[in-house]
């Protein structure tokens, strides 16, 4: 008589291996599928890298937001969370975030739809976390490349890879999107500059400093490295403090900071107070 057939093993040999199309385990975090898994060679990950990017995660479930942030850090995210409506209006006005993940049943939120928006020096790509019968309401609110959803029950598998997508999309030189920094806005087309409705007016020596700070926000650069880029190399005269002071006089003319020195460590762009 033939030996009964056993479940096959994993490489462990300690539980029967899951299924190639299984869906993310919905139990507590830290069972299931890992967030990573190695991607093929010659291919991309199935599922998104964090790399150090920032998510604000709004959720008033505590089990809901342990799970997904659970996952974000297993993905190599840093998600910092907010529980209330007013905390996350906060928490977006305090520091940057490259991604918003928010659940659709937060209290107050149809009611801040309704109300309008406060002003937000940078306001990051935001998915959606909805029921099923909110996608009529939610919808018209979806615009391409910087809003996206994901319905309930989730599929956390499904929640990475639309982040993925939509950091993607969001990021700069994105096709379609115009780089800039609140009411600070940048036209690779014609090389122009805008704050508000004021032209800037800058030289092809500011607009690639410009174009530097404007892809690395918050970020504190360096003589050397503001020289290599916008002049090809640092040749240790006082140009790049000259070209800098030349920008932050047309950028900052009437209006916040946006420009700042690192007294000792060179200059970043941002809000104040927002510095990595």
């Amino acid at each position: 008589m033939r030996a009964p057939r056993h479940p096959r093993r994993d490489a462990r040999g300690d539980r029967p291996a899951a299924p190639a199309d299984a869906p993310a385990h919905p139990g507590p975090p830290g069972e299931g599928r890992r967030a990573e898994t190695p991607p093929s060679p010659g291919r991309e990950p199935s599922l998104a890298r964090g790399a150090g990017r920032r998510v604000l995660l709004v959720a008033a479930e505590p089990d809901l937001a342990e799970l997904l942030a659970t996952t974000l850090g297993l993905a190599g995210y840093r998600a910092v969370l907010a529980g209330t409506l007013a905390e996350a209006l906060a928490r977006l006005g305090a520091q940057r975030f490259d991604l918003a993940v928010v659940d659709t049943a937060l209290p107050g939120l149809a009611g801040y739809d309704a109300a309008g928006r406060p002003a937000i020096a940078h306001r990051p790509p935001v998915l959606y976390l909805a029921a099923c019968d909110l996608l009529g309401r939610l919808l018209p609110e979806l615009a391409p490349g910087e809003k996206d959803c994901v319905t309930k029950p989730l599929r956390v598998a499904e929640v990475l890879t639309r982040m993925q997508v939509l950091l993607r999309a969001t990021a700069p030189g994105a096709p379609g999107r115009a780089p800039g920094y609140g009411d600070l806005v940048v036209d690779d087309v014609l090389r122009r500059a805008r704050r508000g409705d004021r032209d800037l007016g800058l030289t092809p020596a500011e607009y690639r400093l410009l174009r530097h700070l404007l892809d690395n926000p918050h970020r504190v650069l360096s003589k050397e490295q503001l020289g290599r880029y916008v002049r090809g190399g640092y040749r240790g005269d006082n140009a790049v403090e000259q070209l800098v002071s030349r920008l932050r006089r047309k950028v900052d003319r009437g209006g916040a900071a946006l420009i700042h020195t690192r007294r000792g460590f060179g200059y970043w762009l941002g809000k104040a107070d927002t510095v990595d």
